[in-house]
């Protein structure tokens, strides 16, 4: 059966591309036109993935992002913004989006940004033979999904745990925005860095305290150091 992505955007013509696009990679599309409507969807249609923009009437995709985290509600979520400035992209991070595209986008990238979110629920039951890894105060656990430090635990978003593991496996390798993305989103092309960016401020704090420390490593990259 194939997976069911809600396109949440009051411009037809952006509904119109993205749609077309998806379902001709065997994807099943809605599409819904503001905020309420799509909570409503999410809850009565169960989508895989929702690509959400921000402006949205009535609800925008902020409010719709924030209420859905605070349900626990692990859906995907690629944000869309109109503007090409950090603002928009880190609060939409910030409140647990998965990604984001500028408009105006290349529906390809759209398709293939979709492809890459969807691999990680492949990535996340290859996870479930990984042993944990222990590196000085800190313990990840692939299989439970859990980070302690010191033997306490450490809250995780789905995304900044996927990003922490990839720099335990490369403990001491300095890697690359784009390696980064390709490791632990999945992407197969360069996407937006910026991404990698604000997950590793997250991570960052997250660690505070902590003997590992995430190190950037000016003009290449970042690498994790105990």
């Amino acid at each position: 059966m194939p997976d069911l992505i809600l396109l949440v955007d009051d411009e037809p013509n952006i509904t119109q591309l993205a749609r077309l696009y998806l379902e001709r990679d065997g994807f099943k599309v809605e599409a819904v036109g503001d905020g309420l409507e799509a909570l409503e969807a999410v809850e009565k249609l169960k989508p895989t993935l929702m690509v959400l923009d921000i402006m949205l009437p009535g609800l925008d995709g902020f409010e719709v992002c924030r209420r859905l985290r605070a349900q626990d509600n692990p859906i995907p979520i690629i944000m869309l913004t109109a503007r090409d400035d950090d603002f928009d992209k880190i609060v939409g991070l910030e409140l647990g989006a998965d990604d984001y595209l500028t408009k105006p986008f290349n529906p390809r990238e759209l398709v293939a940004r979709v492809k890459a979110i969807l691999r990680r629920s492949e990535r996340l039951t290859a996870a479930q033979n990984q042993n944990p890894i222990r590196l000085g105060d800190l313990l990840i656990d692939p299989a439970a999904r859990e980070v302690q430090i010191n033997g306490q635990p450490v809250d995780m978003r789905t995304q900044e745990f996927e990003l922490l593991s990839v720099f335990a496996r490369h403990k001491g390798i300095v890697l690359t925005r784009e390696q980064l993305l390709q490791l632990a989103w999945g992407y197969d092309f360069y996407g937006q860095t910026r991404t990698v960016d604000v997950h590793v401020a997250h991570l960052r704090k997250k660690l505070a305290g902590s003997q590992v420390k995430i190190e950037t490593v000016t003009g290449i990259g970042y690498k994790l150091v105990v």
